[in-house]
């Protein structure tokens, strides 16, 4: 096939192109986000349409002759480089995405890719034979941004081969260590930071559960999904671009898929109660997968593994845009709390060979009614499959095959779905919002300032809790050290800061009997260190407001927060205290006597000058 008409066999097909581009090429990098919005440098509202592109991360089922397309899911052999280019180049693919209406592409790879030497060979493009699948995904990645379109990296599994089941793919260090996950990704980091167009970091993909154990969010041990992917967020910010998105899945599946013991699929749920709050503000984005043939609490397996809980194609619409609500949405659609974030459904699809009148076909079109409702960032599943195979394998948008056949969505029954999708959401400015963060010092260090990172230990052997650069402690909670953050509210950001641990500072006895730790004038508490449960130090940062008058809240025996608890829940089960939003929290009371854990009582509230 000849390169003008591949380029041109997109913009051929029977039926309308989509009525708004949504591919243009003129945002401006790096994305942030703002609320519920992920925005470009100008804060022009960009809303991720997007599509996977998959292959390089493997198609083999993990048996068999990897040369064998028969042993490759759906007998489609990617050849471990993004599907179609055995077909097609680079740039055709590209096309077609554009022609359809994307704007960005989720890019699975593998940390087994990464040091896979074989060259690729079978390629559409004479000039990517030869070459390693990880030099073939850097000729991806420049086609894809070289167009105008946005890239996630996505670190789908650790071996090369298909996706998701208990394959030795199911946690970042199922098959390698946490720090090799770690290296893996600040090398593929590093390796696109002087490309814009590469705008985020999706961490790892559909973390479940093995044969004998459950991923966990925030439990401490070396299965903890929170820890690692706020471990690794930080460090990407920090050590090798500091201008990605850091995109962080929910858990995809806990327990054993048998009727009468306790299974699930926690999705984004445990984020509610404890939250991601990274060195960089405005670069976290949260997402789900979703397909009709799993559901809440089912598998989605047939025989084995299959139990009597519903699918989600089994819902009505109603019950279905509940569960939804519940299991990831209402991250981005409840404003103000320190959860609130994009969501971004990174998987979702459906077999377009349904029959008309299925369950599946009714859920597809329920389910992008409610993306489209909730004016949800999206990415389909897959981009890219054989036109041969479409009566085996009938999913993707884009289809070829060797003799230079093709065929789109845009010929099928998705395509009012898919082109309401591609051409609906907000557009334009989006105004700055206040930030809310989450401090949760549970079992060791939660420093989320980048310039504390670099300075000494400010109270060594303590556990150290410390607001984002140019954000304040608002709020703190009587038992399990949490914390909650906002911004400075037009003070001035704080450069320098002291460590208090005694009363020099106190010139009223707003806490009569009580310890107090209270920072000097022209600052505010924007951090704390704790001994066990015990207050240890208050961080003081230095600002050029004066100092006001103040108030005591007390929240020893109840909760003691604004009226409609601005920020959210940030320590659930325990009493919280919080200064209103035109003040700052200035100073810590706390008491030793017999029964006490000297954990804090009461928080000193001024106003913000």
């Amino acid at each position: 096939m000849s390169m003008l008409k591949a380029l041109l066999i997109p913009l051929l097909l029977v039926g309308p192109a989509p009525t708004q581009a949504a591919a243009e090429p003129g945002w401006t990098a790096p994305l942030s986000t703002r609320g519920r919005y992920i925005v470009d440098a100008n804060g022009e509202r960009f809303k991720l349409r997007s599509a996977n592109w998959h292959g390089a991360s493997g198609t083999r089922n993990g048996s068999g002759d990897v040369n064998d397309d028969a042993d490759h899911h759906a007998g489609e052999n990617s050849r471990r480089i993004p599907m179609g280019l055995d077909r097609v180049s680079i740039a055709t693919v590209v096309a077609g995405f554009r022609a359809i209406g994307i704007n960005s592409v989720r890019l699975p790879f593998s940390d087994e890719m990464l040091r896979d030497t074989q060259p690729v060979t079978g390629a559409a493009d004479p000039a990517l034979n030869g070459l390693t699948p990880l030099q073939v995904y850097d000729r991806v990645v420049a086609g894809l941004t070289g167009a105008g379109l946005a890239v996630i990296l996505n670190n789908h599994t650790n071996t090369t081969k298909w996706c998701c089941g208990v394959d030795g793919n199911e946690r970042w260090n199922a098959s390698q260590t946490t720090a090799e996950w770690e290296e893996n990704w600040l090398f593929m980091v590093r390796r696109y930071r002087d490309d814009p167009r590469v705008v985020g970091a999706d961490l790892y993909n559909e973390v479940r559960r093995n044969v004998l154990d459950d991923p966990n969010w925030g439990g401490g041990d070396d299965h903890d999904w929170f820890a690692a992917s706020q471990h690794l967020g930080d460090r990407i910010l920090r050590e090798a671009n500091p201008n990605l998105l850091i995109i962080v899945e929910g858990i995809n599946w806990t327990g054993i898929p048998v009727d009468g013991f306790a299974h699930g699929r926690p999705t984004l749920v445990p984020a509610r109660t404890l939250s991601h709050t990274l060195v960089a503000s405005g670069k976290l984005v949260y997402s789900a997968h979703f397909y009709d043939y799993t559901g809440p609490h089912h598998s989605g397996a047939t025989g084995i593994g299959e139990t009597s809980d519903p699918r989600y194609r089994d819902f009505s619409r109603d019950d279905l845009f509940d569960v939804l609500d519940h299991d990831a949405f209402y991250v981005s659609a409840t404003p103000g709390q320190h959860f609130t974030a994009p969501v971004w459904i990174s998987e979702f699809g459906v077999d377009a060979g349904s029959a008309p009148g299925s369950s599946q076909r009714q859920w597809f079109a329920n389910f992008t009614d409610y993306l489209v409702r909730t004016d949800a960032d999206f990415a389909y599943w897959p981009a890219v499959g054989w036109l041969e195979n479409r009566s085996v394998n009938n999913w993707a948008l884009l289809f070829w095959d060797r003799a230079g056949g093709f065929d789109s969505v845009r010929s099928d029954w998705r395509y009012d779905a898919w082109n309401r999708l591609v051409t609906s959401g907000r557009s334009g400015y989006v105004a700055p919002v206040a930030r809310w963060s989450m401090l949760s010092p549970d079992r060791g260090d939660f420093v989320a300032s980048a310039l504390l990172r670099d300075r000494p230990d400010w109270d060594s052997g303590a556990r150290k809790s410390a607001c984002p650069d140019g954000q304040r402690l608002i709020g703190l909670a009587d038992k399990g050290n949490r914390g909650l953050c906002t911004d400075t509210a037009g003070v001035s950001s704080w450069t320098g800061y002291e460590v208090v641990k005694d009363e020099r500072y106190v010139t009223t006895d707003w806490a009569s009997g009580y310890t107090k730790f209270q920072c000097p004038a022209g600052s505010l508490l924007v951090g704390y260190a704790v001994r066990g449960a015990a207050m240890s130090s208050a961080l003081c940062g230095f600002t050029s407001g004066p100092a006001s008058s103040g108030r005591t809240v007390w929240f020893d025996r109840g909760d003691n927060r604004p009226a409609g608890n601005p920020g959210g829940d940030f320590a659930t089960g325990n009493y919280q205290g919080q200064c209103a939003d035109n003040e700052y929290a200035a100073g810590i009371a706390w008491t030793g006597r017999i029964g006490s854990a000297r954990t804090p009582d009461a928080v000193y509230c001024r106003l913000l000058g």
